[in-house]
């Protein structure tokens, strides 16, 4: 009995790290799919057309299911599309559209975990310690390391790095706010999210004159792109390891989508990284070691395993 309970619990972790690896690329497809989109429309055009396609996608989808949920979910899940979808997505777009690359975006991203980190113990119950919060700093520190080497390099103004930062701290209200109002239903929450930023980007677009896209096969493959990988894959891979693991732990795998997004751009665009990126990349890695914990219980499986 106590070996199956083990197998299942090896089975189980396997699960966790396959859908936070999931998450992980997918997850980092979004700040590529904007720089790819970026060179073919404005960020307002491509997120009114990147809901609409996968709004129209999970809306089949509850047809066929059809999901159980109260009004009061909706309302809810209608919030939290705001705050998630719209809150996030549109800074970060705008910040790569004037010339932050997609790299020094996603690694700005990944302060969210601290952010999250610091507010879980107050609204969520989990606890924090001295190790954390210093966690907290050193990992904002290499994210100020890499933002200063990326404005040296000249390519967008100071006041676009601002536009992601704005973008984490929506995020970060968002996986708070969701972790307490968790949805019956997985497939209703991601559709009613996403049709709630379809809406309000459709507004949007309209108002400033920039639904019309242009009519070529590159935004035809940046919006397939965005919806697809970030939207369905990104965003619904995120819901399902909040739901699964919490909102801590799905906020600490996003810290391995820098290395991933800058690798992706360097493959893709050629992007050169600034040698303080690379320097910050380190610190910041660093600090989610002792935000998470991860430091020590690193140590202890090495000293587990020398016996």
């Amino acid at each position: 009995m106590r070996r199956y309970a083990a197998g299942a619990g090896r089975s189980g972790g396997a699960v966790r790290v396959l859908a936070g690896l999931a998450l992980v690329v997918l997850w980092s497809s979004g700040f590529v799919g904007a720089q790819l989109g970026a060179r073919q429309a404005s960020a307002i055009t491509l997120l009114a057309w990147r809901y609409l396609i996968t709004s129209a996608i999970l809306l089949v989808g509850c047809l066929i299911v059809r999901p159980c949920f109260t009004r009061a979910e909706v309302v809810r899940q209608i919030v939290l599309g705001l705050v998630c979808q719209l809150g996030y997505l549109v800074p970060v777009y705008l910040g790569v559209q004037y010339g932050v690359h997609a790299g020094t975006v996603s690694l700005i991203a990944a302060i969210q975990p601290l952010f999250v980190a610091v507010l879980a113990g107050p609204l969520l119950g989990e606890r924090g310690n001295a190790l954390q919060r210093i966690g907290l700093l050193v990992g904002f520190a290499g994210v100020l390391v890499v933002v200063s080497g990326d404005i040296r390099l000249g390519q967008a103004p100071w006041w676009a790095y601002l536009l992601p930062v704005a973008g984490v701290l929506s995020l970060g209200s968002g996986t708070l706010l969701g972790r307490r109002w968790r949805a019956s239903s997985f497939l209703m929450s991601l559709t009613v999210q996403t049709g709630t930023a379809a809406v309000g980007m459709l507004v949007i677009a309209t108002l400033t004159g920039q639904l019309a896209p242009p009519v070529t096969p590159g935004f035809a493959v940046a919006a397939g792109w965005v919806a697809i990988l970030s939207g369905l894959g990104g965003y619904g891979a995120y819901l399902l390891v909040l739901r699964s693991q919490g909102a801590t732990a799905a906020s600490s795998w996003l810290y391995l989508s820098p290395p991933v997004t800058m690798l992706w751009t360097w493959l893709m665009f050629g992007d050169r990284i600034a040698p303080l990126g690379i320097l910050g990349l380190f610190i910041t890695a660093a600090g989610v070691l002792l935000s998470t914990g991860d430091l020590r219980n690193l140590r202890g499986r090495i000293s587990r395993s020398g016996r």
